[in-house]
């Protein structure tokens, strides 16, 4: 059964280009701490890497730092970041559609006596800058707010957001995940002014299990991992050299891709322009302003039984973010989605290399789908 897939924002096959990169790594097995000349020269091609993926970011080498994925870094930024700013206050804001790495770091914060204010998007999943500024209070220690919302594709207004905010109040640290930001929109990440970003290799066709956190010069953040000092002291760990490698070899190959953006757009254009000509009944949720992820419903279907039958069909598609495991989304449900739409809400996200053949076979997997399924009665 060949493999159709529109769930790259789950995760992506990993480029050529970054196995070819982890392969060589592999076997030049030196620690970068260790003095001798193998260890010196892991020690070399992670600093030639960290160059090559900070220049992506939009940072020097020195603001940016290794970590396990996305998970982490916005685990490090938000729970350091609170503690960085304690004398401040103990008031974070959130909204309601982030990924569940940062609500519940938010939500655990918010029991051990933190104050919490999510905000929640509008029917189209937006959330305006004025918000934050209205839910700004004297004792506001960290916002977090994501670049790209996971299912929605919408981007979120933090370059205008921070400049708002540190007008007002420069002592608020502000996070940023940009998981499904990096690479993906047509500006650097560190533009937005934030002082926390965090990203994740599998997004952008490196392994998973390798990420990064970009912290702003000057601020001083704690490790959320102690141990033999290893990243400035920063997050201590023997560095994933083998990891490293295949991350800066999928950035380098993503960024020499000049008209990814577009290609990743048209196809997304055509895809939605085929559904709805085919299934009249078909709403789109989200046309998603990055150009790789939309969201579409086919009210009345639930959607975990169309991705069931798709995927025997070896098409993959998916209900909402694949950290939900077939848990309702919450960024639906946020939006205010009456049932019908949100019990048949889809999540189609696309690369640079989607044909419109994959497209075609997609569409017509989808009609035949409406057509054999019985609707419910919700």
């Amino acid at each position: 059964m060949s493999l159709t897939y529109f769930d790259y924002a789950a995760t992506t096959p990993v480029h050529p280009a970054a196995v070819a990169a982890l392969m060589q790594a592999l076997s030049q097995f030196g620690n970068p701490s260790s003095r001798y000349p193998i260890g010196r020269d892991a020690a070399a091609a992670l600093k030639a890497q960290r160059e090559v993926i900070a220049k992506a970011v939009g940072c020097s080498p020195a603001e940016l730092f290794f970590t396990s994925g996305g998970t982490e870094g916005d685990n490090w930024a938000i729970r350091k970041g609170v503690e960085r700013n304690r004398r401040k206050g103990k008031h974070i804001i959130t909204t309601a559609i982030e990924h569940a790495a940062v609500l519940e770091t938010c939500k655990d914060l918010e029991r051990q006596g933190y104050e919490l204010t999510v905000l929640k998007p509008d029917r189209a999943g937006r959330i305006q800058s004025q918000q934050v500024l209205d839910a700004l209070r004297p004792d506001t220690a960290l916002i977090s707010m994501m670049a790209v919302n996971n299912e929605t594709g919408v981007v979120l207004p933090v370059q205008e957001t921070v400049r708002a905010v540190k007008a007002k109040d420069p002592n608020v640290l502000i996070h940023c995940d940009a998981v499904q930001g990096f690479l993906k929109l047509p500006y650097s990440l560190t533009s937005t002014g934030a002082d926390f970003v965090a990203i994740s290799g599998h997004k952008i066709g490196a392994p998973k299990g390798i990420g990064a956190l970009y912290i702003r010069k000057g601020l001083k953040l704690a490790p959320l991992l102690t141990g033999g000092g290893q990243e400035e002291g920063l997050r201590s760990g023997t560095e994933p050299t083998a990891q490293i490698a295949a991350f800066a070899a999928a950035v380098e190959a993503m960024v020499q891709d000049k008209d990814r953006l577009q290609r990743t757009e048209a196809i997304k254009t055509y895809t939605l322009d085929k559904l709805q000509a085919a299934l009249p009944k078909l709403q789109i949720l989200s046309r998603g302003d990055a150009p790789h992820i939309t969201a579409v419903s086919l009210p009345g279907y639930k959607s975990e039984v169309v991705v069931r039958v798709l995927g025997d069909q070896g098409i993959c598609i998916s209900s909402g973010s694949a950290c939900h495991k077939g848990k309702p989304s919450h960024v639906f449900a946020a939006m205010g989605l009456p049932k019908p739409l949100m019990d048949g809400a889809l999540r189609l996200s696309f690369s640079p290399s989607t044909s419109e053949e994959e497209a075609d076979r997609l569409v017509a997997a989808l009609k035949a789908a409406s057509e054999q399924l019985f609707p419910t009665l919700s």
